[in-house]
């Protein structure tokens, strides 16, 4: 017999113990970033699906359930989690970046609980105004709110046309 086989069946166990090897300690790396972050994960876990859960909610009053549209609150959660794994990741590979993961992921959750408050107003769990006076307090550098200025516009674009006719 030859001493082929042999030698071809110790590359390919060489090759698959290689590639295991690899893929083990990646998998550890972020399993290990993962576990040391959890909060943040859960952070972003949280306020993803309680925006979901308020957007669905809405959805089914307004026009019903879409399976698309629920299917976005998963890739959100998705690209989320991949945006704070990378960010985790280059704080954690350089000195001096600790302060990146704050200011990427508290500006998301900020608006991402907006979304909720707003969806939760839309199915009724929040009164309007109290909605208003939420948002008020949060946007003080606006002076306008958006119905204000929808109604602001219509009346000018009224009277450009009464002009017009003149």
């Amino acid at each position: 017999m030859s001493k082929y086989p042999f030698k071809m069946k110790a590359t390919i166990s060489t090759a698959v113990l290689s590639v295991s090897t690899t893929l083990s300690f990646i998998s550890s790396y972020f399993f290990d970033l993962t576990l040391n972050n959890a909060e943040q994960y859960l952070a972003v876990s949280c306020v993803v699906l309680l925006d979901g859960l308020f957007g669905i909610m809405a959805g089914i009053k307004r026009e019903g359930f879409k399976t698309y549209k629920a299917l976005k609150i998963l890739r959100t959660l998705f690209i989320w989690w991949l945006i704070l794994t990378v960010t985790l990741s280059v704080e954690v590979g350089f000195q001096g970046t600790s302060w990146m993961s704050e200011t990427f992921i508290i500006p998301f959750i900020l608006f991402q609980l907006i979304s909720a408050l707003k969806n939760a107003s839309l199915v009724g769990l929040i009164d309007i105004h109290l909605l208003n006076i939420i948002l008020d307090k949060i946007d003080r550098h606006k002076g306008v709110r958006v119905e204000d200025t929808k109604k602001a516009a219509t009346k000018k674009v009224v009277k450009k046309k009464t002009k017009a006719k003149k």
